[in-house]
């Protein structure tokens, strides 16, 4: 009976995995149907001030993907539709003005970037507008998982630590950038593999690696109590 008790447990957790694995990945769709649509029905390249403009009304959706990963990672839960939609009403105003903020700074760096293309000031300017722009995606990816987790976190809070953090634990930024550019290009060239089946594992990932950056951030130490 001994034997038998484990090997159901790891059963019954491998199918709560693969639930909430699919079932984040419709709940990802749901969330970012916006930009989903534009996808579907327009050219990245010619329409990208639509994309800039949805890019922040699916930020609560991101964040509520976040956080039933969070639950899910703290206690097994599978209430994935709950949390997603409790932690979508709780993020929804500070995801938007976060995304919206960050999106508009990665527009002033594209067209600074764009102006300068083929120019000698280029040379000097481009390396900076890219470092710029990986410090303005690494921020604010970091940024949602942290309001997922602190919705009411004041955002001048959430910019500052975040964006130390993403530096001083560069190689957690650097992995999670890596697999989100792998999630895109999947999306990108097989859209129904990308966001039916790989977009929660690899999302799992950005999610995990951030979580435990943002670590000093979500946990700070507690001082001991002073004895007399």
């Amino acid at each position: 009976m001994t034997s038998v008790r484990p090997r159901h447990d790891t059963i019954n957790a491998v199918f709560d995995g693969v639930y909430l694995a699919l079932a984040s990945n419709m709940l990802l769709v749901v969330g970012c149907l916006p930009l989903v649509l534009l996808a579907f029905t327009t050219d990245a390249t010619q329409s990208w001030p639509l994309y800039a403009i949805a890019a922040p009304l699916c930020a609560p959706g991101l964040c509520g993907v976040f956080g039933v990963m969070s639950a899910y990672s703290a206690g097994r839960s599978t209430t994935g539709l709950r949390t997603f939609g409790r932690t979508w009403l709780a993020t929804a105003r500070p995801a938007m003005l976060w995304a919206a903020a960050a999106t508009a700074l990665l527009v002033v760096l594209g067209v600074d970037a764009r102006a300068l293309w083929g120019h000698r000031a280029g040379a000097l300017a481009l390396p900076v507008l890219a470092t710029l722009t990986v410090l303005t995606v690494a921020t604010a990816l970091l940024g949602l998982v942290a309001i997922a987790e602190r919705p009411a976190a004041p955002l001048r809070d959430v910019a500052r630590a975040c964006l130390y953090l993403a530096v001083r634990r560069w190689y957690l930024t650097a992995g999670s950038l890596l697999v989100l550019a792998l999630l895109a290009q999947l999306v990108t060239a097989r859209p129904a593999l990308g966001l039916g089946l790989a977009a929660a594992p690899l999302l799992y990932v950005v999610w995990a690696n951030s979580h435990f950056a943002l670590r000093p951030a979500l946990d700070p130490p507690t001082v001991a109590p002073q004895t007399t």
